[in-house]
């Protein structure tokens, strides 16, 4: 990727380390960060991770980024970030090529719809290269705490969970089990679109499908399920779009 743009935002690969340190650095903001107070968000990952970084050209500000971690098929996804805390046996089936794709994060001070544009235009230009047949990763909801989001999760449960052949099993020590918690729930349609990340919503939209609980993750202060992303469910209208993106 020599620089996928749209507009005043271009997106590339991180090429030394000082780029993959400004990714760590807005991540540790949206992440970990308080007000005025910097660091670096980093693990193990981060090492064998390809890092894409979107820039504001007018300012050449990091606006967003995020890392992809691919594999050849399913036999070696225990080595991901998500297996740490979903039991992925089930995926160890799958014969395509897959990528995890993780942490991602936009500015917080950032509202233009162009930033997730881009980023979503620079994945599928990898996926269509690389010919990855399943996108996954942990969809983050902000903070701990469970009530704040029973409509959005009533509705992954009603709409949206994963395959049986694919579902993840529980293996994190702390969870929220939708079918447990939600029980005959009616989501309300608008609280759960409004509690739903961003990022969610666009995999959902494009047919991805998610865990039948979520993580509690104190460490991101966070609440994380579980989402892939089989390439061949796209509709045929959304992939156009996103190629002509």
């Amino acid at each position: 990727m020599a620089g996928f743009q749209r507009g005043r935002y271009v997106a590339r690969f991180a090429e030394t380390r000082d780029d993959v340190m400004a990714a760590q650095r807005l991540r540790h903001r949206c992440f970990r960060g308080m007000d005025g107070v910097e660091g670096l968000d980093s693990d193990q990952f981060d090492e064998t991770c390809l890092h894409i970084l979107v820039h504001d050209l007018t300012t050449d500000a990091l606006v967003c980024c995020f890392r992809l971690m691919p594999f050849e098929n399913g036999e070696s996804i225990g080595g991901s970030y998500a297996a740490q805390f979903y039991g992925l046996d089930r995926l160890k089936a799958y014969r395509g090529r897959m990528v995890e794709m993780g942490r991602f994060c936009i500015d917080p001070d950032i509202r233009d719809p162009d930033v997730l544009r881009v980023a979503w235009g620079a994945m599928t230009q990898y996926v269509d290269r690389e010919g990855v047949e399943l996108l996954f990763g942990c969809s983050s909801f902000k903070g701990t705490q469970a009530e704040t989001y029973m409509d959005a999760f009533a509705l992954l449960h009603e709409r949206h969970l994963a395959p049986s052949r694919w579902l993840p099993r529980v293996k994190a020590p702390r969870v929220i089990l939708f079918g447990k918690r939600i029980r005959l729930k009616k989501p309300n349609l608008k609280l759960a679109m409004k509690g739903m990340p961003p990022l969610l919503r666009t995999y959902l939209v494009m047919g991805g499908w998610v865990s039948d609980h979520a993580v509690v993750d104190n460490d991101l202060n966070t609440l994380h399920v579980f989402t892939g992303l089989e390439i061949s469910a796209i509709p045929s209208a959304r992939k156009r779009l996103l190629r002509a993106t």
